[in-house]
C-alpha cells in the first residue's frame, strides 16, 4: 500500500514519522529502538499488535495502534489517502481516560431450562465443570437416569431478574422428580411461586426470551434446541463463566441533576423509555441505573437533558477531542469534505476489514472512528463534527440491531433540524444498516459530499455534558454560512422555551419549586415569574405541576445572547397589608378570593373582621386574632352535608305534590 509520509509529517509536525516495510519482521529492531525512547509510540498496523506489546513490555514503553492498512491503505483510493492516514494517526495518539469497572462474581451454579432430553444432554457436558440443575418445561418424557448426578425438576419460569452471578427466578408448577421413576421421569405435585437463585441461566426451552434485549444480559445464554451447533456454543460459553469478571461502568450518574420527578409528579422519563435492558428504574425524584445490568448502549446518556447520565467509555469530552483531532488534522493535511463514519468494533471493524480485503475499501474521504456503541454518540458529538468541518456523518449499524436504536434515531432527527435551520441542508446525518461489506462500500461511495462549513471551528470541549452540547451548537452556529437566531426543534428536544397564558396564571409559583434546573425563578420582592431559556431542559415538570394548566413547552434552539438572561413571563402588583402596609401576595388574587368569600361562604356570613384577616400579612393576622379575641372556632356552624337520602326525599315530595 502507498504511504504518504509527507502528508503525515505536514499534519503532525511534532511527531517523528518513520516509514517502513515490515516492522513486525525484518525491521523489528527499529521498533525496539523507538520503544526504548521516552516518547510514546503509535504503530500504524494492528495485525501484529500482540508481538509489539510483548516487545514494549520488555521496557514498559507506552504504545498505541491504529489500523492504517484496512481503513486507508487497502483501498481503490489509496493514492489519495495521505490526509486520511495523517488524521487517523493523530487521532490514535489522543489520550483516553481510564475506565472504571464493576465486579461480577459467578460460583458456577447453572440452571438449564429446557423442554426435552436435549437439556439433559447439555447438562451432561457441563456436570464436570459447573453445579448443574435442569428444569424441564412442558410435557416431554425425560429418560430416567441410571444414577442421579444432577437434579432434574419440572416447572415453568414465571419471571427472571438479575445478571451473571445473581439471577433470581420465580417458578410455577415446580416439582421434583421421583427417585422411583422407571422408563421416564415422573414428577410430584407442582407448586406455584417457588423461588430459586443461580449464577448462570442457560435457556434451551425454545420459547421466548426471559429478558428484554436478551443478547445483552450477562450470564443469560439462549439457544434454539433444534440447532446443535448453537446449543454447543452456548454450553461452551457457560463453561467459562466461573470466577470474577470486570465489567465496564458505562454510565456516570449524578442523581442531584436528574429531572425525573418532583413531589410525586413525573417530568422527564427519556432514559426509562430508551433503556433496552431495564437497567434503569424510578427511585423517588430521580432514577437509578444498575451498573451490573447496563449493557452500555448509551442511549440514556444521549437523551438525558441535564447531563445527570453521561457516557464513560469514553466521556463525551474525550470523544469530542478525538473527533476534533481527526477532522482538523485531515483538513491540515489537505483533505476536503470528510465523511465521519462512526462504528462499533465487533460489527463495524469486521465489515471495514472485509471491504478492504475483498473489495475497493473505504473511500479516501471517509474517516472511520470506532466507538463502544454507535448509539452512544449524542447530539453534542454530531453537531461538533460539522462545526469541526465534517461534510456528512454516518452511523454504521447491524442490519438487525441487538436493541432498538430509537435514541440514535432521535439524535439524528434533532441534528437534521439544527442543520436545516442553520442552512446546511438535510440528509447530512444518516445510518447505514447492513451486514454486507459491499453494501457498506456502495452506500459510502454514493454519498455526494456537500461543502463543509466555510469557517470550521477548533474549540476544545470543556465542562459538563450539557455545557459541551451548548458549546458545540454555538460553534456550529458561528461557523455556518447563513445562521439564524432561532431554530425550531422536534418534540423531546433538550432545549426550548416555556410559554404561559398570562391571563390564566395566578402566580402561585408552583412551577418555580418544581423546576429542577432553576430555569423558572421568582422575585423575592415582587410577584414576578422569570424564565432563563439557556437553563431549560424541557423536562415538563412545570407543565405537569401547574394547577391552572397554562404552561406550554416550545422546543427550539435559541442562539441569541439574551437566551442566557432571565426574562419576565408575568408580573403583577403586590397586595399591601391593610394593617401594616407591607406588600405580600398578588393583589388580583387576594381581591378575587375576598370577593368570592364575602357573604357567599359559610365561614364569612358578613363579618368584616373575619374577612379582613385575609387581607393581612402573616404577622398581622396573628396580632389581629389576639387583639380582637377572634375565635377561629367562632364561625357559624357549618351546614349539614347533603346526602343521597336528602335528594331522594326531596324528589319524593315533588312527585307527591
Amino acid at each position: 500500500m502507498p504511504t504518504d509520509a509527507k502528508a503525515m509529517r505536514r499534519a503532525c509536525p511534532d511527531a517523528g514519522v518513520v516509514v517502513g516495510r515490515q516492522f513486525c519482521r525484518a525491521e523489528l529492531e527499529r521498533v525496539r529502538t523507538a520503544l526504548a525512547s521516552d516518547s510514546p509510540v503509535t504503530i500504524g498496523c494492528t495485525q501484529e499488535a500482540p508481538l509489539f506489546r510483548e516487545v514494549a513490555g520488555e521496557n514498559g514503553s507506552d504504545i498505541a495502534f491504529v489500523n492504517l492498512r484496512e481503513t486507508a491503505g487497502w483501498s481503490a483510493d489509496a493514492t489519495r489517502a495521505g490526509p486520511k492516514m495523517a488524521a487517523l494517526v493523530a487521532a490514535a495518539a489522543e489520550p483516553m481516560p481510564d475506565t472504571s469497572f464493576v465486579e461480577l462474581v459467578s460460583e458456577g451454579v447453572v440452571l438449564i431450562y429446557g423442554c426435552d432430553d436435549r437439556a439433559v444432554e447439555a447438562a451432561q457436558r457441563l456436570e464436570d465443570h459447573l453445579d448443574v440443575t435442569v428444569m424441564i418445561v412442558g410435557s416431554a418424557d425425560i429418560t430416567a437416569p441410571r444414577q442421579t448426578v444432577f437434579p432434574v425438576v419440572k416447572g415453568r419460569i414465571r419471571s427472571a431478574t438479575g445478571y451473571l452471578g445473581a439471577f433470581k427466578i420465580v417458578v410455577d408448577g415446580y416439582a421434583t422428580a421421583s427417585p422411583s421413576s422407571r422408563t421416564a421421569l415422573t414428577f410430584g405435585a407442582g407448586r406455584d411461586g417457588a423461588v430459586s437463585h443461580c449464577d448462570i441461566l442457560l435457556d434451551l426451552s425454545g420459547g421466548g426470551p426471559l429478558f428484554a434485549a436478551a443478547d445483552l444480559r450477562d450470564g443469560y445464554l439462549r439457544a434454539d434446541p433444534a440447532d446443535p451447533a448453537g446449543v454447543l456454543a452456548a454450553v461452551l460459553r457457560a463453561r467459562d463463566l466461573v470466577g470474577r469478571f470486570d465489567k465496564p461502568r458505562y454510565i456516570n450518574f449524578s442523581q442531584e441533576l436528574c429531572a425525573h420527578s418532583r413531589s410525586g409528579i413525573v417530568g422527564c422519563h427519556r432514559c426509562l423509555d430508551l433503556c433496552p435492558t431495564g437497567a434503569i428504574k424510578p427511585a423517588g425524584d430521580h432514577v437509578t441505573i444498575d451498573d451490573k445490568i447496563c449493557a452500555g448502549c448509551g442511549q440514556c446518556a444521549t437523551a438525558c437533558p441535564t447531563g445527570a447520565a453521561s457516557y464513560a467509555l469514553p466521556p463525551v469530552d474525550a470523544l469530542l477531542r478525538k473527533i476534533r483531532t481527526l477532522l482538523t488534522t485531515y483538513r491540515d493535511a489537505g483533505g476536503l469534505d470528510p465523511v465521519l463514519l462512526l462504528h462499533d468494533e465487533p460489527h463495524g471493524a469486521s465489515l471495514i476489514d472485509a471491504l478492504a480485503r475483498h473489495g475497493d475499501g473505504l473511500p479516501a474521504y471517509v474517516l472511520p472512528l470506532s466507538v463502544n456503541e454507535s448509539t452512544q454518540v449524542g447530539l453534542e458529538a454530531t453537531v461538533a463534527a460539522f462545526a469541526y468541518g465534517a461534510s456528512a456523518v454516518r452511523f454504521l449499524l447491524r442490519q438487525k440491531p441487538r436493541h432498538d436504536p430509537l435514541g440514535l434515531t432521535q439524535t439524528i432527527e434533532l441534528a437534521d433540524a439544527v442543520l436545516q435551520g442553520l442552512g446546511l441542508g438535510d440528509t447530512r446525518v444518516a445510518t447505514i444498516e447492513t451486514d454486507d461489506p459491499f453494501v457498506l462500500g456502495d452506500q459510502l461511495r454514493a454519498i455526494v459530499p456537500a461543502p463543509a462549513v466555510p469557517r470550521p471551528a477548533s474549540f476544545l470541549p470543556l465542562g459538563s455534558k450539557r455545557s459541551v452540547l451548548r458549546l458545540s451548537l454555538g460553534e456550529l452556529h458561528r461557523a455556518a454560512a447563513s445562521p439564524v437566531d432561532v431554530v425550531a426543534l422536534p418534540a423531546g428536544a433538550p432545549f426550548g422555551a416555556v410559554e404561559i397564558d398570562a391571563e390564566g396564571c395566578t402566580l402561585c409559583l408552583s412551577c418555580v419549586s418544581a423546576c429542577p434546573t432553576g430555569a423558572l425563578s421568582d422575585d423575592p420582592d415582587a410577584p414576578k415569574l422569570r424564565f432563563t431559556e439557556d437553563a431549560c431542559v424541557q423536562c415538563g415538570l412545570c407543565k405537569a405541576t401547574c394547577p391552572e394548566k397554562v404552561i406550554s413547552l416550545v422546543p427550539r434552539m435559541n442562539f441569541r445572547t439574551t437566551a442566557g438572561t432571565a426574562r419576565v413571563l408575568k408580573e403583577e402588583e403586590p397586595f399591601h397589608c391593610i394593617r401594616c402596609n407591607k406588600p405580600f401576595g398578588v393583589k388580583s388574587t387576594i381581591e378575587r378570593v375576598a370577593a368570592k368569600l364575602e357573604g357567599k361562604h359559610w365561614m364569612y356570613p358578613g363579618s368584616a373582621k373575619r374577612l379582613d384577616v385575609i387581607k393581612m400579612c402573616a404577622d398581622c393576622r396573628v396580632i389581629a386574632a389576639t387583639e380582637d379575641d377572634l375565635d377561629p372556632y367562632g364561625a357559624p356552624a357549618r351546614p349539614r352535608p347533603r346526602t343521597t337520602d336528602d335528594y331522594l326525599r326531596e324528589r319524593q315530595k315533588r312527585n307527591d305534590g
